[in-house]
């Protein structure tokens, strides 16, 4: 899977709530630092060529859909992250998390117990 740019990874978060678009429905969704159509039709095409998206053609006009589910990406996503930035260890990723204080230890005594409830059902 290849890496995407922040805007391309922008117009597939929109591209995965609407399910499928048209760049001007695509456009109508981007608040903030609007792109010309013309460029984010080029985006949209490039996620093409990445293999995220495909289309239905109408006329001269393409509906856009995602072919890469969000569950696909975010898995693909986090396991670069860990990798990269945490040596492939999720101790090391969830102690991080818990030095910046960016989760409790009521929410690690969660995860435990979800773990732990995974282990019993095995």
């Amino acid at each position: 899977m290849q890496k995407l740019t922040n805007k391309e990874e922008e117009i597939m978060h929109i591209l995965w709530k609407l399910k499928k678009a048209f760049v001007k429905e695509i456009q109508a969704e981007i608040l903030e630092d609007q792109p010309h159509y013309n460029t984010l039709s080029t985006i949209v095409r490039n996620l093409e060529d990445k293999g995220y998206v495909a289309h239905n053609a109408f006329g001269n006009t393409h509906q856009y859909y995602p072919i890469v589910s969000i569950e696909d990406y975010r898995n693909g996503f986090m396991n670069t992250a860990i990798d990269n930035y945490f040596n492939s260890s999720y101790k090391s990723m969830v102690s991080f998390f818990a030095k910046e204080e960016k989760i409790s230890a009521d929410e690690l005594r969660e995860i435990l117990a979800m773990i732990e409830n995974l282990k019993e059902v095995k």
